[in-house]
Formats: structure tokens, C-alpha cells, sequence
């Protein structure tokens, strides 16, 4: 079975345990069997859309495709993957009161589902921070403006790691950095 996945998804097909794979921007122009791609992905061909944008995301999406091609997934890895998810639950429980009590208005669905993994309460209007992907910077200049330093701008998957667990670490850690314990 030919197996292809885009560039966002490699590094999940090998933390999977998954060793025989093709690397593409373009899926349906491989001529492959399956292909592994981020869920908001469309393809033709038959595929497993998996999400990475919490750490608890990345760890099922591994589990899910080390099930479906019926493979170990490498244990060191995945070790230090679930220390990571732990880490951000524990931060999560031990902040939750806190981080409930400050509002943030999201835009995009990505980062609204880091923001609501965080524990803070997602707001449409009211707001004590806006949080918004950098390739929306232009549509938002007044609301930026506005905002001013309570306005986060978060890397978008051309401006941030490959990785998906180096990407989710640096968005997590912007928004800790910026939204904690800062009211």
C-alpha cells in the first residue's frame, strides 16, 4: 500500500512508527493509496484527516494512524509527547480558576481550540485579549489597534514549526507568556 502525506503530517506518520511513506504538498497528484492530511484537507483520493493543534490532538492523531497501518508507535517519542500533554493538563487544572476569569476573542478555529484547551473563557465581544492567526493581521488592523498590547498574534502554519509538537509548543507558550496571570 502507497502511502502519502503532506509536510504538516510527516513527522505524525513517523512518531506513528509508519517507515514507508511519500512527503508532498499535493496529495491527489501522488499516485498513492491512501493519504494522511490536516482534517481541513480535500482530497480525492481516500485519507485519514487528523488534527494537531492541541497536544492532546497530536497524540490521538498518532494513536490513530499507528492503528490504522498497524504499527508500534516509537515509544521514546510518544514518552515525551504524553509528558508534554500531562504537562499542559497539570498547567490547565492547576490554572483553570484563573484562566476561566480571562476573556479572549479568537479568530480562527484553530487556535480557538488551543485557547479553550488553556481553560480561558472564549468571548465575542468583551474581551480583556484578542487572539488572532498572523495571516489575519491585515483584516484586523483596527481591532489590533485597538487592543494594543492585549492583541496576541500567533504563528500560522507557514510561520511556525513543521513539527506539530514544536508548533503547538510555541503557540501554547506565546499564550501562556501573554494571557497568565496578566489581569
Amino acid at each position: 500500500m502507497k502511502v502519502v502525506t503532506t509536510p504538516m503530517c510527516q513527522e505524525i506518520l513517523r512518531l506513528a512508527g509508519v517507515q514507508d511513506f511519500e512527503v508532498t504538498k499535493h496529495p491527489d497528484s501522488a499516485d498513492a493509496d491512501i493519504a494522511v492530511v490536516l482534517s481541513e484537507t480535500d482530497t480525492k483520493m481516500e485519507s485519514v484527516k487528523i488534527k494537531l493543534n492541541t497536544f492532546s490532538q497530536i497524540m490521538d492523531s498518532i494513536k490513530r494512524v499507528s492503528n490504522i497501518f498497524g504499527t508500534e508507535p516509537l515509544i521514546g517519542d510518544i514518552s515525551e509527547l504524553e509528558f508534554k500533554e500531562d504537562a499542559s493538563a497539570d498547567h490547565a487544572v492547576k490554572n483553570e480558576e484563573l484562566n476561566r476569569k480571562i476573556k479572549v476573542k479568537v479568530h480562527s478555529n484553530f487556535l480557538r481550540e488551543v485557547v479553550e484547551d488553556m481553560g480561558f473563557s472564549i468571548v465575542s465581544d468583551h474581551e480583556d485579549y484578542l487572539v488572532y492567526p498572523d495571516y489575519m493581521v491585515d483584516e484586523l488592523v483596527d481591532e489590533v489597534s485597538t487592543m494594543g498590547d492585549r492583541a496576541v498574534e500567533i504563528p500560522s502554519h507557514k510561520s511556525a514549526p513543521i513539527n506539530p509538537v514544536e508548533r503547538a509548543q510555541l503557540r501554547y507558550n506565546i499564550l501562556e507568556k501573554r494571557l497568565c496571570m496578566k489581569l
